[in-house]
């Protein structure tokens, strides 16, 4: 069968390319086996290129290759591949049958990397700290895909939200939506640009068009632009010239095994399709990804006290009348009810000797569990496809559009539920030997997504106005406290009584008003007060390169500019923008100057960008470097590197509504100056929680804003990468940061008059500032990997810390000190059968965001895989599971815990 297909592939191939301007005659086809030369064995993803030339191809599941170059013979074939000798083949005709036997060896070291520079170069000699898996690393991975395994490369951090969305980063402030970390899919920002984050890889690359990803730990504006002050990742998907044919995977895998969460394991049907086909000059791809789910359930009821971020005592309303639960929602409204006792009594609805019976606390309402109110039933559809025309050998055209639709859950200030959730990116780029020109859009779509605590205040407002309910509780306590009951028994018959006939989850009248409530519009109006948003947010860049390299022989140089324009249109339910259009312009050029000298063991290279956003000044960033070769294959690289981030969207202009009295707003004037926060200036939440303990006013401090900026870094490096007897991998660094303006959240009290005795009164506000401070962190990671005869033996372990924070303002650093990764695998252990095993640590540490706070507590687990390839066919079987013992962690405070995740696939993958 595999036979006749390659048949058919190459009749049709031939049948194209005779049609077009290159004549037969012209062309060369070659192809045959790789094996390994000691076991005989076939080996797959052989990358077979034309030295010299950007052609070139991979092997199929069993050794198989086929290339058709329109090239004058002679040429040479260069065949590598992870654990094997590279070696290089004289071709001087058309030639079938031949075959190719690699010595398993080491090639570590030799890996080519471009994010560091923007132009090729070896690994160890990268100026500054990168990490690469290619395509067959990303085949092999002890992951369910290739994005759950990043938390395997060295340094790297996640927090998982949801069973489909993931937010990496590197050196420190990890968060739910990580805006200090830029994401390319081949060349795009794959930000959401409503979110301002990369919602994982729910809008990215199939796993069977994963080609290269390539990961750029600290500062990268220098080459890169805003944003990526902490991290960049670049993925590239493969190329439809290189990796032709059909390739299909079915996966179904099982989570929520042990019912720790559910009462039944969970099935997920996980289904990818890849097909791509050169025709001469032209080529193109097809993607499709669709996978299916129930998510990770989010059940921690810790008992929250929001205005001094931390836990409290007590499990429910029966420990303490003013229980908060972190995943329970509409039990953020709370009042006093003495207050409401003193209320009542001026109105003459109880007798004023009553209001001494009223204890001076605080009371919450019934909340509703997440399970009740978020959408658990994830789905997630990528579809996407390309076009590739090569005007020349070096000149190529291409259109691509990358789609991505789902529901998952999201952790900002409060728990989303992305229900629908569209996100679409549409690009045209031309790219040459030395250059790029590139635009793309970024369209993002909110579909059905709600406000998760919105919809549980709303709910019992639908239910009872909390103006009823809070005055029917004081009733009822005072009744109850009249027939001899104890405060604590008062308090619970007073909120039997006002739950009366209360909506429960799962009742007719439970799920009408949570589909009313989740269909309309965030804000007020007659058709708002609801929990969904409505986000149309575009973001449009225009970007170009050109490397001056071959026209310059004292330098390496490259120049390249930017133009990115942000439309947001969220009609009022994120941004204030219900009555105007809001429009955000960014632009920015850069240079970078590279030069060998001292017999080109030493290697600097030098870079500078300007970026201006219309809202702040704009910012130089420069990078300097040196890469010092002290023997071949061993270099101690130094850097220097500065970064910046505009703050985001949602920094700049959000104005959000997330509960009765609490709104998020904007740093910019506009917004402080909408609601009076210049003139009836708020009192900070440190100084309300110690006037709370004191009772003095003198306790109190109103918070001055001053201008706001751009956040930057200073990233000071040394580094050091080598080879040792060609089979040991060593990768060291040591990182000094030191962040000047930082961006932090800022929580802050308004009373209605100005005074402290409004304070109950009090409308809250979060919003974000420039830190007065400078923020410094500092850490280290070690990498050792070892290669022999195919096997790969490695680990890596690294330390962060923060040593300076400033007082007052929210520490989001969110980073365990020490994580570690180990792992064993080998690609052919016998008769075509491969594994690989990954065992993942982290430290314990402090979360703290604008949603929770509280400690995440360490945790190791281990992921593993065993993969068999059918002879004589393109289909491998892979058996695997991450975190195997299922023994449930959680990354970050108030997200959900994660079990484990057994699946089974099946891939087919002719690709020649």
């Amino acid at each position: 069968m595999k036979r006749i297909c390659k048949q058919l592939a190459l009749a049709a191939f031939l049948t194209a390319v005779s049609s077009s301007e290159v004549s037969a005659q012209d062309e060369t086809v070659v192809s045959g086996h790789v094996l390994d030369a000691e076991t005989a064995a076939p080996l797959q993803d052989v990358s077979v290129i034309v030295k010299g030339r950007p052609l070139g191809t991979t092997t199929g599941g069993n050794g198989e290759f086929e290339l058709t170059a329109d090239i004058t013979p002679p040429f040479t074939l260069v065949f590598s591949h992870i654990g094997y000798t590279l070696k290089e083949v004289t071709v001087q005709g058309n030639r079938t049958g031949m075959e190719i036997t690699l010595q398993a060896t080491s090639i570590l070291g030799r890996e080519i990397v471009v994010a560091a520079s923007r132009m090729e170069e070896n690994i160890l000699e990268s100026p500054v700290s990168i990490e690469k898996m290619n395509a067959a690393a990303i085949r092999a991975v002890a992951a369910p895909g290739f994005y759950d395994a990043l938390p395997h490369l060295k340094g790297v951090e996640s927090s998982i939200q949801s069973l489909t969305f993931r937010s990496v980063s590197t050196r420190g402030f990890n968060s739910n939506g990580n805006t200090r970390f830029n994401q390319f899919i081949d060349g795009m920002d794959n930000q959401a640009p409503g979110l301002n984050f990369s919602v994982g890889n729910m809008i990215g690359m199939t796993e069977l068009d994963a080609g290269s990803v390539e990961l750029l730990p600290g500062a990268a504006s220098a080459l890169y632009g805003a944003g990526g002050i902490n991290g960049t990742l670049l993925m590239n998907s493969k190329s439809p010239f290189d990796y032709q044919g059909l390739s299909l995977q079915l996966k179904a895998g099982l989570n929520h095994v042990g019912k720790e969460q559910r009462s039944s394991a969970g099935f997920i049907p996980d289904l990818a399709f890849r097909y791509a086909r050169a025709m001469g000059k032209f080529a193109f791809k097809i993607n499709a990804a669709y996978l299916q789910a129930n998510d990770w359930e989010a059940e921690n009821y810790t008992n929250f006290d929001r205005l001094n971020v931390q836990a409290k005592p007590g499990a429910s309303h029966a420990d303490d009348p003013n229980y908060d639960g972190v995943n329970s929602y509409g039990d953020e409204i709370n009042t006093n009810i003495r207050q409401v006792a003193q209320q009542m009594a001026a109105m003459s609805l109880i007798p004023g000797a009553a209001v001494a019976l009223v204890p001076d606390q605080l009371v919450s309402r019934t909340g509703y569990r997440e399970e009740n109110l978020v959408d658990y039933a994830t789905r997630n559809l990528k579809l996407g496809g390309a076009l590739h025309y090569r005007f020349t050998s070096e000149l190529e055209g291409i259109l691509q559009v990358n789609r991505g639709s789902g529901t998952s859950v999201y952790t900002g200030a409060d728990r989303y539920s992305l229900r629908d959730f569209i996100m679409t990116q549409y690009k045209a780029e031309l790219r040459g030997r030395n250059f790029f020109l590139r635009a793309y859009t970024t369209q993002e779509r909110s579909g059905d997504s709600y406000n998760a605590t919105a919809l549980g205040s709303i709910l019992n407002e639908t239910w009872k106005p909390s103006q009823q309910w809070f005055p029917e509780y004081v009733g009822a306590f005072l009744t109850a406290k009249g027939a001899g009951a104890d405060d604590m028994q008062a308090h619970a018959a007073a909120r039997a009584f006002a739950d009366q006939e209360r909506y429960e989850p799962g009742s007719g009248e439970f799920e009408q008003a949570k589909e009313e409530i989740t269909s309309r519009y965030i804000g007020f109006g007659a058709d708002r007060n609801g929990a969904k948003f409505n986000d149309k947010t575009n973001l449009y860049h225009y970007e170009g390169m050109y490397n001056f390299s071959g026209h310059i022989r004292v330098v390496e140089l490259l120049a390249g500019a930017s133009y990115r324009r942000y439309a947001l249109r969220s009609d009022g339910t994120i941004f204030d923008d219900a009555d105007r259009d809001i429009g955000i312009s960014e632009y920015g050029a850069y240079l970078q100057v590279s030069k060998k000298v001292l017999e080109e063991r030493l290697k600097f290279t030098g870079s500078l960008r300007y970026d201006k956003n219309e809202n702040f000044e704009g910012r130089f960033t420069p990078r300097l470097s040196a890469v010092v070769t002290v023997t071949p294959e061993n270099n101690i690289r130094l850097s220097w590197q500065t970064g910046f981030r505009n703050p985001t969207t949602q920094n700049q202009y959000i104005d959000l509504l997330v509960r009765a009295n609490t709104r998020l707003i904007g740093g910019l004037p506009e917004l402080l100056g909408k609601y009076n926060l210049y003139e009836n200036k708020g009192y900070t939440q440190e100084s309300v929680q110690r006037f709370q303990q004191s009772g003095n006013p003198a306790d109190l401090e109103q918070y001055t804003f001053r201008s706001f900026k751009p956040e930057r870094v200073q990233a000071y490096e040394i580094g050091y990468r080598g080879l040792i007897n060609k089979k040991l991998l060593v990768d060291a660094y040591y990182y000094y940061n030191i962040y000047n303006d930082f961006i932090s959240a800022l929580v802050l009290l308004q009373s209605p008059d100005g005074t402290p005795m409004e304070l109950g009164n009090a409308s809250i506000f979060s919003t974000v500032v420039n830190n007065p401070s400078d923020v410094v962190t500092q850490g280290w990671a070690l990498g050792l990997d070892y290669s022999l005869r195919g096997w790969r033996l490695g680990g890596n372990v690294s330390f962060n810390t923060i040593t300076e924070k400033a007082e007052g303002l929210y520490n989001d650093f969110n980073t365990p000190k020490y994580r570690f990764n180990l792992n064993l695998g080998r690609q052919n252990l016998y008769r075509n059968i491969g594994f690989r095993l990954a065992y993942r640590w982290q430290d314990t540490f402090h979360w703290n965001s604008t949603f929770s706070a509280g400690e995440v507590p360490a945790f190791g687990a281990l992921d593993a895989q065993v993969n068999y390839t059918v002879p004589e066919t393109d289909v491998t079987v892979k058996l695997g599971g991450s975190n195997i013992f299922n023994r449930y962690y959680f990354t970050s405070f108030g997200n959900p815990a994660v079990g484990a995740v057994y699946y089974l696939s099946l891939t087919y993958d002719s690709v020649f």
